[in-house]
């Protein structure tokens, strides 16, 4: 379980193969149970928005937001508790922000490898 706001139930996902861990976030506003998740997995799918973005949207939306999703600098407190080998962001809410920014957002508190998620990208 992880926490989207008022909404009863939201999924993580763990899958774990002979070769490879991998976690999903799903739509989630942070929480230890990420990183307790992942500790060390191969790879970390994270759904993120821009805090810049962020910051510019009306006050009803940045409640909802920030009880249901995660920033890029939440994601890399996140990410630099779980240490992924790799961090892919996903579900990515910019709002005005490219996604260069958003990256650096990520990376002002994570010094791992982190990508830009694309629809049909393969890691």
């Amino acid at each position: 379980p992880v926490s989207h706001g008022r909404w009863p139930q939201a999924f993580g996902y763990r899958f774990e193969t002979p070769d490879k861990v991998i976690v999903i976030s799903g739509d989630t506003s942070p929480t230890e149970e990420i990183a307790k998740q992942c500790r060390g997995c191969d790879i970390l799918v994270h759904e993120v928005y821009s805090q810049a973005g962020f910051d510019g949207r009306i006050p009803i939306w940045q409640e909802y937001h920030a009880a249901s999703h995660t920033s890029g600098p939440e994601l890399g407190r996140i990410a630099s508790q779980a240490r992924p080998k790799l961090l892919v962001l996903t579900h990515q809410l910019l709002w005005g922000s490219t996604s260069d920014e958003l990256l650096a957002e990520v990376r002002s508190t994570y010094d791992g490898l982190v990508v830009y998620g694309k629809d049909l990208d393969v890691f």
